[in-house]
């Protein structure tokens, strides 16, 4: 499936029919697009299950589609309420992956049963590590095309802003919005639609995380058409690997990890690799160095604690949220 979660196909997608799969969550990591890392984040798949969860099942509340089945447990589908132990295993409907590798044309002609080829990406805040600046420094983008006057860095926006990069390329590249809704092979109509849905789910998630102090900067979502050509939320959503949350201004997402690798000279190399030559830029750069023990520690701890704390249900024995920030604060400036 990926770098971080496993695919087990139970009923395979094909033409206009939705398939059956579970994702299994791992306690791998990737960062950078590099994919999996040499360390494992102990209860990190467990937590990520569990909160995504937790908002596809907010999502059917709100009569909002998604692929959401369920949680297995003991080869059970069971609500977040009715498990008696933390799972890292959910059902999901499934629909067919069909890779570009020949253009993007393909779905001008597919019409239904399909993932769209894009990362939709929503923007809360525009933090100090956020691409978006890199870009604008760059003249890559503008304010003005996203109906900004002005830019406060680390300052909630009036209204968020969605963006666009691709999906299934080796490495993401950003898209203007007529590349999007092109190469999703979309209408008008159905790209509006695709922003409506994408500011609802950022507003539940929003909402939902402000509940236990958390601010959600950004985050992405992932949407496929379903068999009917019906938009469907698909993949995972609200977790700290799809967001970047902070708790009064501490990062507390996968941000945390990709804040320390910034400080080491793998990462000067990746920047300097894929800065002039992207292909193979993997074997260029070697093997990213293993996390020092405290900070996996307690990143582990946070992933609990996040948890813990978005579902209302203490699945996990660790310290409250308001300790793993202190102590992720501390650890920060000590690798600063």
């Amino acid at each position: 499936m990926g770098s971080v979660k496993d695919l087990v196909v139970l009923k395979e997608a094909k033409d206009n029919q939705l398939g059956l799969g579970r994702f299994v969550f791992s306690d791998r990591y990737s960062v950078f697009d590099y994919g999996e890392m040499p360390d494992k984040i102990e209860g990190k798949g467990k937590s990520l299950c569990l909160i995504t969860s937790h908002f596809f099942e907010i999502l059917n509340k709100k009569g909002i589609e998604n692929h959401y089945v369920g949680l297995i447990e003991n080869d059970e589908v069971k609500s977040l309420k009715e498990l008696e132990s933390p799972t890292n295993v959910m059902e999901v409907k499934l629909v067919r992956v069909i890779k570009p590798e020949s253009g993007y044309d393909i779905f001008k002609v597919e019409k239904s049963n399909f993932l769209i080829p894009l990362e939709i990406i929503y923007r809360n805040v525009i933090t100090k590590g956020s691409s978006f600046l890199r870009r604008l420094k760059n003249k890559e983008i503008s304010l003005e095309q996203f109906g900004l006057d002005e830019l406060v860095i680390d300052k909630k926006l009036e209204k968020p802003i969605v963006d666009f990069s691709t999906k299934l390329e080796d490495k993401d590249r950003y898209l203007s919005y007529e590349e999007a809704k092109s190469i999703a092979g979309l209408s008008d109509d159905e790209f509006d639609e695709l922003i409506k849905l994408t500011l609802k789910v950022d507003d539940i998630i929003t909402k939902e995380v402000e509940k236990v102090g958390l601010t959600n900067e950004d985050g992405k979502i992932e949407v496929a058409f379903d068999d009917k050509r019906q938009f469907m939320v698909v993949d995972a959503l609200g977790t700290p690997d799809e967001c970047r949350f902070s708790y009064n201004g501490i990062e507390m997402s996968k941000e945390v990890l990709r804040a320390y690798y910034k400080t080491t000279e793998w990462y000067k190399k990746l920047e300097m690799v894929k800065g002039t030559d992207a292909s193979g830029w993997r074997e260029k750069i070697g093997i990213p160095p293993k996390l020092p023990s405290e900070l996996r520690m307690v990143v582990e701890d946070m992933y609990k604690a996040l948890c813990n704390e978005i579902t209302s249900i203490r699945f996990f024995d660790v310290p409250s949220l308001k300790d793993v920030v202190k102590t992720i604060k501390e650890l920060e400036e000590k690798y600063e």
